[in-house]
């Protein structure tokens, strides 16, 4: 062969070459690119199961905050005795912080893509509290709702962990919050009764 048609043969082979190069790597870069999407949907849908599930244990939450709401509130009205002014007025503290934080949860559980429950049937099947029952003495009112509230804190506890696996932080926050808040009342009413 001639150094002409060595030369020809050669320009020929190197843009080839070059394009056989150049559609491997384009194939490697469009099959990573479907293999990393498909990660980030797989990601995606995990994450919004979890933010399901975290809704779905949170109208737990719900139902049995808003039973507490109205036992405390009904007991607030129906308190008798030496006690009466003390508890009658913590309680009315009390289930006032609760309507809020019926709304906070409530509210969160839209945010995670739920409709929140809001009928007192709903609530009583989701609930794991007991409704109250005829009118007790105040010692027997301050008892139950402390009892109540550290139920409330067991329950809140798991749901916050479920969260925080999640990666959930609004919702933690939320939880943690509520935690704190049913320790305190719950102590406060345990308080009473020493």
């Amino acid at each position: 062969m001639s150094a002409t048609g060595l030369a020809v043969q050669l320009a020929m082979d190197i843009p080839c070459q070059l394009f056989n190069s150049l559609r491997r790597n384009i194939k490697y870069m469009a099959t990573a690119t479907l293999q990393n999407n498909n990660k980030t949907n797989d990601s995606a849908n995990q994450k919004q199961e979890a933010s399901l599930t975290v809704a779905q244990s949170l109208s737990h939450i719900l139902a049995d905050s808003y039973l507490l709401y109205l036992k405390t509130q009904n007991y607030h009205w129906n308190v008798q005795g030496s006690l009466f002014y003390g508890i009658h007025n913590l309680l009315e503290e009390q289930y006032k912080d609760m309507a809020i934080a019926v709304d906070d949860i409530a509210e969160r559980i839209r945010v995670l893509g739920l409709s929140a429950p809001g009928s007192f049937h709903q609530f009583l099947e989701l609930s794991s509290l007991k409704e109250a029952k005829g009118i007790p003495t105040a010692e027997e009112m301050i008892a139950e709702l402390a009892e109540d509230h550290l139920t409330l804190v067991s329950k809140l506890t798991a749901v916050l962990k479920q969260a925080e696996d999640s990666g959930n932080i609004s919702t933690s926050d939320l939880l943690g919050e509520r935690i704190r808040t049913h320790e305190k009342q719950a102590w406060m009413l345990k308080s009473i009764l020493r």
